[in-house]
């Protein structure tokens, strides 16, 4: 078929006559018309078939909006486009044309009417992402519609041509016709009472297809951690007529229970039996004997067919870890993907630590976090509770430490025995470690405020010794975390003697290396770059945490270190390497307890340390810039962490945006001899991006040209030098002009030292800026410019993830961006103020 491109500067409509179209058809289209307008609708627009769903409902979405019209043609949908385009929606899904092949209509005329349709939706509404979607099959099997039933081949050719047109077009097309048709090429007639309309099965069938392209996540689950093995095999499970749970193992009643309200809350009604008897979809929980040794107490198999998924393991956490797999399989709530899948850590140790010492936070929020670690196979929960600021484990022969009176923050809030026991209960039951931090004898000032003594002291080592005895009898945790750094030890015994008391519990000790002298037998936490665990003979072991302190940390360049990092500079954990642990210390006031997430990463970091710990691997050192590391295998891990940022993290604080897609030039170096407001070639008109000779191209949202930690990390700038000026540019595509929001940033403010707020109408003290299109972007207006830094004034817009984006208007096509990044010295004022000389500019949903 030849087909001619309407090529024209404005495309009109054509008129058609009322009586055109039948008394149906007015009935939907004027209360389509009278519907109110709403931002970012998802429009569902065709035929009966279109017409037959109710997709808000099925897909549980208030966005979506039925513009089916019964027995409608490409002229009908033609006819009432503007009540659609005019409303701009964010998606339009066009399914047409079968009623016009019916009424002998040629497959030219239909298909120059959708392209029409494209043409005219992206000419009134660019941003309006279109799907056509394929003319669905039919089947004569049912004696009905005859004169649709005869059109097989034509559908088919005209198919071909839709999707042959869908880039010039300016659409994308869904090809659902080959998903429903039977193996003769009719549609499917189980889908189907008619040959032409679709049964239940059929819809469902049509929301897992469309399911990926509505809510922009990949075609199949965006899994994380990433199996060890992974395998996708073709054919469906259809969850919605899955009714039973398999459990012949009453240990397993636990796990059983948690799928069935995981599947309930899909909205699907299922029970636990332990016989299945002859249905003919089944899950099953299975435990089975351990084959290896080696393998871990965590390890599952997960296998799924057209009739039937299987959890095995050789443990209940085993089959925990294989239904957190699983839920991210069902993602569509209806069917799940074949596959097959054999997995297991590659380290033991995968934990979270969260200083409630400091800022006091929420047993709510706290479990926010823990369902966090659960759903992404994390199983240490390290709870740093004492500390200089306050002391907040309540401990009845001491009242006194948890008195109003001793805390300097959140005064009076601590954890009483109940919640502290509610906490362990609540990690136990999703098979995660509680590790309590009671931290001696440094960071203990509040203990010294309350009780009147230091812990060294002969009377303050009979107080803990009372503290630990009623701590340890208490609570049932194996392990007890003393921290024991940053503090001069002055008596030689201390540590020895704790460690030795709490041991004689059945307890294990942890400590913090760099820190006190400690025994063999204590397990050493690495904060900063330590050799011990090269020197120890393997006698010693360890957890790692070094650069993995979250409030150090730009968010974007968080999950592109802890990506590529490689724990304990193994590719894998033994019986000395356990693993490690992301630590989160707000050291700085927070206004609200939720600003601890909003301010930091931690649900992007989670899940990045999520997969590194899972799978191992990674690469020794520290990756500050996403070139310098995986590239490849970051692009996939971003892709899956944005997919579960969509569907998982809806309504909580999620601090990241893709990034992989930004390329940088980087020009430079151009010697400003101190003076930061020197202006150089890049800024004036004369020069030319294209032809100028470029240093290195960096790819990102957040570009580290020397890091503050350098040379232990690297940054863009191989051999960074003070007293000069470097300038990047990056191009960004619009489809129309417009606003839109930016997180810029040219100093990260970590929320550890009293760092000193920017100088008002500057981004910082460096004389940093960004052009877009020629147009100088103001900084923001700061709520306390120039404020010297103190740890008890929370941070309020500092930092570009926690202020309001920037708006930045952008014109239709290519936008050049121009980043001016000048450095006087390396040496910040003083320890509270490093030098941070990175930049950030990355565009954000609005």
């Amino acid at each position: 078929m030849f087909v001619q491109q309407i090529v024209s500067a404005q495309i009109k409509l054509p008129a058609y006559p009322d009586s055109l179209f039948p008394t149906y058809y007015h009935q939907r289209y004027s209360l389509f018309k009278d519907m109110p307008q709403t931002k970012g609708d998802i429009i569902f627009l065709g035929n009966s078939i279109t017409d037959g769903s109710e997709w808000n409902e099925l897909f549980n979405d208030k966005r979506l909006k039925n513009r089916g019209i019964s027995g409608d043609i490409t002229a009908g949908v033609i006819h009432r486009l503007d009540e659609v385009v005019n409303r701009k929606p964010a998606k339009i899904f066009l399914m047409i044309g079968t009623n016009d092949l019916s009424r002998g209509i040629s497959a030219d005329s239909v298909l120059n009417n959708i392209l029409l349709i494209a043409d005219y939706t992206y000419q009134q509404s660019p941003a309006t992402t279109l799907y056509v979607q394929s003319i669905l099959p039919v089947n004569s099997v049912y004696g009905k519609f005859p004169d649709h039933t005869k059109n097989n081949d034509i559908i088919n050719g005209l198919n071909a041509q839709l999707k042959a047109n869908a880039t010039s077009h300016h659409y994308q097309y869904i090809d659902l016709h080959d998903r429903f048709m039977d193996a003769n090429g009719k549609l499917n007639a189980t889908l189907s009472n008619d040959g032409l309309h679709l049964l239940g099965d059929g819809y469902l069938l049509w929301k897992h297809i469309v399911f990926p392209l509505l809510y922009d996540v990949q075609e199949k689950p965006s899994l994380i951690p990433l199996p060890q093995k992974l395998t996708w095999k073709n054919g469906l499970f259809p969850l919605y007529k899955c009714h039973t749970i398999l459990v012949k193992d009453n240990a397993l009643n636990k796990e059983a229970k948690l799928l069935k309200t995981m599947i309930q809350n899909a909205g699907r009604q299922i029970e636990i039996t332990n016989n299945a008897g002859n249905e003919n979809c089944v899950i099953e929980l299975k435990l089975s004997p351990q084959q290896n040794a080696a393998t871990s107490e965590e390890a599952y198999t997960l296998s799924v067919t057209d009739n039937k998924i299987l959890i095995s393991a050789h443990s209940a956490h085993g089959i925990f870890n294989g239904i957190q797999t699983l839920h991210q399989l069902m993602r569509d709530g209806v069917m799940i993907d074949a596959c097959e899948i054999s997995d297991q850590p590659a380290f033991a140790w995968r934990g979270y630590m969260i200083d409630v010492g400091r800022n006091y936070m929420s047993m709510p929020l706290l479990k926010q976090q823990i369902d966090a670690m659960a759903m992404y196979k994390m199983n240490v929960f390290h709870f740093h509770a004492t500390e200089d600021i306050a002391w907040r484990f309540a401990i009845n022969k001491y009242p006194q430490l948890t008195e109003p009176g001793t805390m300097l923050r959140n005064k009076g809030m601590y954890y009483t025995e109940a919640e502290i026991k509610e906490l362990i209960k609540y990690c136990k039951e999703r098979y995660i470690t509680f590790v309590p931090e009671i931290d001696m004898p440094g960071h203990s000032a509040a203990f010294k405020r309350a009780m009147g003594v230091d812990m060294q002291s002969d009377s303050g080592i009979v107080i803990l010794k009372n503290i630990l005895k009623e701590f340890c009898t208490t609570y049932d945790v194996p392990y007890i975390h003393i921290g024991a750094d940053e503090v001069k030890i002055t008596n030689k015994n201390f540590v020895p003697e704790m460690t030795a008391y709490i041991e004689s519990f059945g307890k294990k000790v942890i400590g913090w290396q760099p820190g006190g002298n400690f025994s063999n037998s204590t397990i050493r936490q690495l904060w900063m770059d330590d050799n011990a665990h090269h020197t120890s003979n393997n006698e010693v072991q360890f957890i790692d945490s070094r650069h993995l302190y979250l409030n150090h940390m730009d968010p974007l360049e968080a999950v592109t270190t802890i990506f590529n990092r490689q724990l304990c500079d193994k590719e894998t954990g033994d019986a000395t390497a356990l693993g490690g642990t992301i630590c989160m210390w707000p050291d700085r006031a927070v206004a609200k307890d939720e600003d601890v997430l909003r301010m930091n990463p931690v649900y992007p970091a989670m899940l990045a340390f999520a997969e590194r710990s899972w799978r191992g691997g990674g690469q020794r050192g520290w990756i500050a810039n996403i070139v310098d590391g995986d590239k490849k295998g970051f692009v996939d891990f971003e892709n899956r962490l944005l997919d579960n940022k969509s569907l998982y993290f809806k309504h909580q604080i999620f601090n990241y945006a893709k990034q992989s897609n930004i390329v940088w030039k980087l020009y430079g170096p151009f010697s400003n001899d101190g003076d930061l407001t020197k202006q150089f070639l890049p800024e004036t008109k004369n020069w030319n991006d294209a032809t100028a000779k470029v240093y290195k191209e960096e790819t990102g949202g957040t570009i580290v040209l020397r890091h503050w930690w350098a040379p232990l990390i690297k940054g863009a700038i191989d051999k960074p030098e003070d007293s000069t000026t470097w300038y990047a540019v990056t191009k960004i595509w619009a489809e129309q002009a417009g606003e839109k929001d930016f997180w810029i940033g040219f100093n990260n403010i970590s929320r550890s030292p009293a760092t000193d707020s920017p100088p008002a109408d500057e981004w910082n003290n460096k004389g940093d800026a960004v052009w877009v299109n020629g147009k100088l972007i103001p900084a923001p207006v700061w709520l306390r410019p120039g404020q010297k830094g103190n740890s008890e004034n929370p941070l309020t817009d500092e930092g570009y993830e926690y202020r309001k984006p920037t708006r930045i208007f952008l014109q239709k096509g290519w936008n050049t961006v121009l980043i001016k990044a000048p450095i006087a010295s390396f040496r910040g004022k003083d320890w509270q103020n490093p030098v941070k000389w990175e930049f950030t500019f990355v565009q954000v949903a609005q």
